[in-house]
């Protein structure tokens, strides 16, 4: 087990009607003056954001307001509410209502407010963050985790580009989470989702380091919870405990907790070439939803490196899909066409469990080829291009990869 420091200050008010009961909770937090920041409408139509609003007033907490935030959420928006908060002074948090975009163009606001130059400065690099403001949450939908993690990922769509922040300060501070407010997701969304969150677990699982059976045990669970919970959810929306399965297990595939001891002290705590391949996607179009752009990229990144730790890959088939390598020596191989060798036996479990695992997020409806995303041949060199902007020319902990390697990776996905 490697060494590694795990923070998660977040405090979590979960369960039914939790959202009537916001205002007090973000006074318990000190939090007396916030700028509500919300997306495009969902949370207006359903009245969440009349609650939200509601609970503050019965608690005493003021609040600005700001609309807009969009899926891959751009730099404009977050420029905006910096500029707003600059003008307006005297708020004490950010209010995040609603998902991973909304919390995420929460967070950069909450870093541009306290930074002297351009917020995007700080997702290029030209500049380091240093404070921040608040952040709290109501979370309305399950997927990215961002209610809890240390990570704010933003686009720039005038420049093609999509950037990342890693810092504590990020980490919000208080987390509102009503599983109710979920039952009204459309379909895809809640598969993209349910993709976004398992991929978050998977990105620390193939870190590349030595197992942590503990932290194993933990992520592979999480997995299992996600794919139970989401093939409950499709079948019956309005399953309750199912929606409240998925919403907890997504924080916990993203607040760090599935990836200890497995990082490399002093980097991140995974792989993370996947999100980095997708983020190109949705960078490229930002129709492209990421839980989708996930749901192809990683079973094609899996099939690509699994030779370098198949042992890692044996792990998750046994323990996610209960699929083990057959045994000459007590199963039948009738079926098999040719010498069953040891190698071959761990080859074909590990493809049936990728197999597997793709199959589950086709039955959710997600994708399973960047065609069915509009995205050609003809495409990749500009992927490409960005990845070596955000990425470098070398990037991976469970394999190094170069660029040549993820054309393949994108080429096979076609």
């Amino acid at each position: 087990m490697n060494d590694f420091n795990f923070y998660s200050p977040t405090r979590f008010v979960f369960g039914r009607g939790t959202c009537d009961r916001t205002g007090d909770a973000v006074a318990g937090a000190g939090h007396r003056r916030v700028l509500i920041v919300y997306g495009q409408g969902s949370v207006v139509r359903t009245g969440t954001l009349d609650r939200v609003r509601a609970s503050l007033d019965r608690a005493g907490v003021t609040y600005l307001e700001l609309g807009g935030a969009h899926p891959n959420p751009d730099v404009s928006l977050a420029r905006e509410g910096v500029e707003q908060l600059r003008s307006e002074g005297n708020v004490d948090a950010v209010l995040a209502v609603g998902g991973g975009s909304v919390i995420d163009t929460a967070k950069a606001i909450a870093l541009g407010a306290c930074c002297a130059g351009d917020v995007w400065d700080l997702f290029s690099k030209r500049a380091a963050p240093e404070r921040a403001l608040p952040v709290d949450v109501v979370l309305t939908i399950p997927a990215s985790g961002s209610e809890a993690s240390d990570s704010c990922v933003l686009s720039n769509d005038e420049l093609g580009m999509k950037c990342g922040i890693n810092t504590d300060l990020n980490r919000p501070v208080l987390a509102v989470m009503d599983p109710e407010l979920t039952v009204t997701l459309p379909a895809y969304q809640t598969a993209a989702g349910v993709t976004d969150m398992i991929s978050h677990v998977m990105e620390r699982f193939f870190s590349g380091e030595p197992a942590v059976p503990v932290t194993d045990y933990l992520a592979c669970g999480l997995i299992r919870a996600a794919i139970e919970a989401g093939e409950r959810v499709m079948a019956d929306p309005r399953d309750y405990d199912a929606r409240a399965n998925l919403m907890w297990t997504g924080t916990l595939a993203h607040n760090g907790i599935a990836g200890c001891g497995l990082g490399v002290p002093g980097k991140r705590d995974g792989d993370w070439t996947c999100h980095g391949m997708e983020h190109e996607l949705s960078a490229l179009d930002p129709k492209i939803t990421h839980g989708a752009g996930l749901a192809v990229i990683f079973p094609a990144w899996m099939r690509y490196v699994w030779p370098a730790h198949p042992e890692r890959f044996l792990t998750f088939a046994r323990e996610v899909f209960g699929i083990e390598p057959v045994d000459p020596a007590v199963d039948d191989l009738s079926d098999f066409d040719e010498e069953v060798t040891p190698e071959r036996a761990q080859a074909d479990a590990i493809t049936a469990a990728i197999d597997e695992l793709q199959g589950f997020f086709v039955s959710l409806g997600m994708p399973r080829t960047l065609g069915e995303l509009g995205i050609t041949a003809d495409d990749i060199d500009r992927l490409l291009a960005g990845l070596k902007q955000t990425r470098g020319e070398r990037f991976g902990t469970f394999r190094e990869l170069t660029l040549e390697d993820a054309r393949a990776i994108y080429e096979s996905a076609l």
